[in-house]
């Protein structure tokens, strides 16, 4: 099936290019596409020297020459000003587009982009509609050009090495502390000194196993990532085609069983974009795009196994050879089994381990995840000069069907658990014991089956036109809307609107652009379905004033100040919401005769009121270029207002419009919180060329602070109100040190969080009421949800004859995190990680980083509170490219045009004081470098 689907793509999209192809007469173009001197804005391409505020563009085709990328947004911040890597001016969740239509940024490489445009302002986005109004990413991909027909190829082999791997204690200092937190809660020791001893020798790991699920002894040192990409393009006036046919494949890190074989992910992805002129007046694209995505893999999350089974548990493999030779019932299993693994072991396990990751990689099967997705959309342009002058005609149409499945064999088996003894001085297996059976059906099963279905449309009549050569005149009138249908999901993700632009420019000094949409959202009750969006932008080529142009330094200055009200139904996060909601899944009321009556329960109020959330924005932008394009500036600031929240507040209403039991509401959803964003964002360029070498140092910033200006809240203590505090505030107490003795837990005040010992954290009583709880939570500091407060990229780039070379820089600052997961929070029969070296002890209450072990939960310990907040601020070394052009080494008759090659290195370092917990994951699959080498051509 995956070679005859994408055998069938292929023969559509060559059929695209031939019809390209045989086109041969010349004509108009009346396209939308930006050219190299444009860039797009919303539903318009539009001149760079023109476009408005808020907006952000990225020539990732140009970029490419000198900077191999593997994702669409690869390091963006690098390049766009207010783009963080994760939102736009901190705002979250933003539209991506790739050509018009809503897709997802792995739909489409940056081998097939032409450029990136990040829209933030609200005059920017505002003709998108309700789901645009936290930003728009707009992805244009390549198109076609007039000449003949141009070959490229680029070829990568790179591997990936794991930055590093959580570290855990091996078994025998594992049980040492076992039993230290045993004693610290009063309990008498697991493990004796001689079984400790046994697991310390490592004379016998099958006996005594210490298993470290990172050792090279299960894992690679490095996997190897492959990939493989021809373009072909052409045309003349009439028609151009462009075409994509790509190729990628990487292993895995694990290194035994099925996941040698299996571990692996393949992807080929084939792109036809056509452009065809009919006639003087009408023209049209027709795009299509096909990714078949293949990832196979093991019936077990051995990642999140390496972080919690205890490396003592069981020996994965149980030698065959130490058998007893007389246990005849042993040699019985032996001979029945269906997994001898390298002819010489039996698969180990015991009663509370039946099913290990191991075991699963050997013999439980494999699995291959498949997805498969299919896009297409075209458009018409239809110049209507004879009707109006500058008046034009666009449409477009989008269908795009992604789905996916899980086909495995999931075979059941059984693992072994031995009994040692000593014989003759060494060590042997008296017998085993079997858990489970060997059962291999050989049936492929079929699941977590999903879809996802696209539809997308618009349909603009623009206009644009020059009176007198001063008065630049543009309008857009526009119909929009796509719809996104997915399993299991009853409603239908929609938008619709209807936009309206109007532009003016006199003499490219003043410009005046009015952005507006009408937006409709089912979310609402009906008589509130509907809004209307209105912004607005104002510029100023301050340049061109005559007190400016005798200013040689100043080649272009632009200021442009814009602003608007959006509404968005982006965080209403269901339907219905307006409706009161009842239930007969209550309780049941039991009467003295021994009868019950079902309730019926109100689970919440009506609230036909229910409105349109909405972006208030102003902001202010400047763009500039100084000495002769030495220099240039683009710059943001911005404050915008989140008005009208939705929320179900029961603070501002009776406390008898709800009941604990049974568990009754009456309170309905209705808009009141308010939030509150200020910030700015820069992209400072230099470039300069001395002696023979030309070279260019770009600094991009973004910052953002956020408030919560209105809350339904209430606290009996200031201090921990939500209003006036960050969106992303992490709450939480603050630490006074470790108890020093029983004497001090006396004289402290009394814990709420459970019985407390020495060793265990202490903490400060905000509202000096003698208690610690949860009102003695304090803001401890800024999350980051949507992206660090402050993010910097810089990018440098240098040439010299036939070298060139680029670097690229990220560093993020002012928020925090927590040291939360189980590497950090050990307790009760957790695994132990090598934190806990520095725990607690009365030998070491001075030094001790860490609490005191325990086998219990030690609720007070392990919670929100300063003890475990660290600072997230990195610099990090993103990626280094070198390469070189080989073209001049051709000769005259070229069949190669253009020859080059690359070596590049990703994620190459990371600097912070946090570095070893900011590179450590706990239960997935570790970060990783990857060290590249390219070579590409053209013919």
């Amino acid at each position: 099936m995956y070679q005859m689907k994408a055998f069938i793509t292929a023969i559509v999209l060559t059929g695209l290019v031939q019809l390209a192809q045989a086109q041969d007469t010349t004509g108009t173009v009346i396209s939308n596409v930006p050219d190299s001197n444009t860039a797009q804005a919303a539903f318009r391409s539009v001149n760079r020297n023109e476009l408005p505020g808020g907006i952000s563009v990225v020539d990732v085709a140009s970029q490419m020459t000198q900077n191999y990328m593997n994702y669409s947004l690869e390091n963006m911040e690098c390049w766009a000003n207010g783009f963080n890597g994760n939102s736009m001016w901190g705002m979250g969740t933003y539209l991506l587009l790739i050509d018009g239509v809503p897709r997802d940024a792995t739909n489409v490489l940056p081998a097939e982009i032409d450029q990136v445009s990040f829209l933030k302002g609200v005059n920017a986005v505002a003709l998108y509609g309700s789901r645009a109004a936290k930003g728009v990413i707009y992805i244009t991909t390549k198109r076609g050009k007039p000449g003949n027909q141009r070959i490229a190829v680029r070829a990568n082999g790179g591997i990936t090495v794991p930055k590093g791997y959580p570290e855990y204690l091996g078994s025998a200092e594992y049980m040492t502390l076992y039993n230290e937190a045993r004693r610290n809660d009063g309990l008498a020791d697991l493990y004796t000194p001689e079984t400790i001893d046994g697991y310390a020798s490592g004379k016998n790991k099958y006996r005594y196993p210490d298993v470290d699920y990172y050792s090279d002894e299960y894992l690679r040192k490095f996997f190897s990532r492959y990939d493989v990409t021809a373009e072909i393009s052409g045309g003349n006036n009439k028609a151009r085609y462009y075409t994509n046919i790509g190729y990628q494949t990487s292993g895995s890190l694990l290194n035994f069983g099925e996941a040698r074989q299996n571990g692996k992910s393949d992807r080929l992805n084939l792109r036809g974009n056509v452009n065809v002129d009919l006639n003087d007046y009408i023209s049209c694209n027709i795009d299509a795009g096909a990714i078949f995505y293949t990832g196979r893999g093991v019936n077990t999350d051995y990642w999140s196994s390496a972080a919690t089974l205890r490396p003592y548990r069981f020996a994965p493999l149980i030698p065959i050879d130490m058998l007893r030779q007389d246990d005849e019932a042993s040699n019985v299993l032996v001979k029945n089994s269906n997994h001898i693994i390298d002819g010489k072991y039996l698969l180990g396990g015991t009663q509370l381990d039946q099913t290990n990751p191991f075991a699963a990689i050997y013999a439980g099967g494999n699995n291959r995840y498949i997805s498969r997705q299919f896009l297409f959309n075209t458009g018409v342009n239809a110049d209507l000069r004879n009707l109006l002058k500058g008046l034009s005609f666009h449409a477009t149409f989008a269908v795009d069907y992604n789905t996916s499945y899980n086909l495995a064999y999931n075979n059941s088996y059984a693992v072994y658990a031995p009994a040692w003894n000593r014989s003759s001085g060494m060590d042997v297996i008296s017998s085993l014991t079997q858990y489970g059976q060997d059962a291999t059906s050989g049936v492929q099963n079929v699941s977590n089956s999903w879809y996802r279905q696209t539809i997308a449309a618009t349909g603009q009549f623009n206009y644009l036109n020059t009176i007198g050569g001063k008065h630049h005149l543009s309008a857009v009138l526009l119909v929009n809307g796509f719809q996104q249908s997915e399993s299991a999901v009853y409603h239908r993700t929609s938008n619709a609107n209807l936009g309206l632009q109007l532009g003016y420019d006199f003499n490219n000094t003043y410009y005046v652009d009015m952005s507006s949409a009408m937006v409709h959202s089912a979310k609402l009750p009906e008589g509130n379905r509907s809004a209307f969006s209105p912004t607005v932008s104002l510029g100023w080529r301050i340049s061109n004033a005559p007190f400016l142009r005798s200013i040689s330094v100043i080649d272009n200055l632009r200021l442009t100040a814009s602003a608007g009200v959006l509404h968005t139904d982006l965080d209403i996060l269901s339907y219905y919401l307006y409706q009161g909601a009842y239930t007969t899944q209550g309780s049941w009321f039991g009467w003295k005769d021994g009868t019950g009556v079902q309730a019926t329960e109100s689970r919440r109020g009506a609230n036909p009121d229910l409105r349109f959330p909405k972006r208030e924005e102003f902001s202010i932008g400047l763009d500039g270029s100084f000495f002769h394009q030495l220099i240039k500036l683009n710059g943001n600031f911005f404050i915008n207002k989140i008005t009208g929240n939705i929320i179900q507040p029961d603070v501002l209403y009776p406390s008898y419009f709800a009941t604990g039991f049974p568990l009754s509401s009456f309170i309905p959803y209705i808009n009141y919180n308010d939030d509150k964003r200020v910030g700015f964002d820069f992209n400072l360029s230099f470039h300069n060329k001395l002696r023979e070498v030309s070279y260019s140092i770009g600094l991009v910033g973004s910052y953002y602070k956020s408030i919560a200006t209105k809350r339904a809240e209430l606290y009996a203590d200031d201090y921990q109100r939500r209003q006036g505090k960050p969106l992303d505030a992490i709450w939480g107490l603050k630490n006074l040190g470790f108890f020093r003795d029983e004497n001090d837990i006396k004289n402290s005040p009394a814990q709420a969080f459970g019985q407390v010992k020495p060793g265990d954290i202490k903490y400060k009583d905000q509202n000096g009421d003698g208690v610690i709880d949860a009102r003695d939570e304090v803001y401890l500091g800024r999350a980051g949800w949507s992206g660090s407060p402050l993010t910097l990229g810089i990018n440098l780039g240098a040439r010299w004859r036939n070298f060139s070379f680029m670097a690229l820089g990220v560093g993020r600052f002012g928020a925090y995190s927590m040291k939360n997961n189980s590497w950090f929070w050990v307790a009760g029969e957790n695994k132990y990680s090598a934190i806990v070296r520095d725990r607690w002890t009365p030998e070491t209450p001075e030094s001790a980083k860490y609490p005191r072990l325990t086998t219990l939960s030690s609720d007070n310990n392990f919670r929100n509170s300063d003890f475990w907040l660290y600072k997230t601020n990195r610099i990090g070394l993103e990626k280094v490219q070198i390469s070189y052009d080989m073209s001049g080494l051709l000769g005259k008759k070229k069949v190669v045009k253009e020859m080059g090659v690359y070596v590049s290195a990703f994620n190459l370092l990371t600097i912070s004081a946090e570095r070893k917990v900011l590179e450590m994951n706990v239960g997935s699959a570790p970060q990783t470098r990857l060290y590249n080498l390219g070579i590409k051509g053209s013919f």
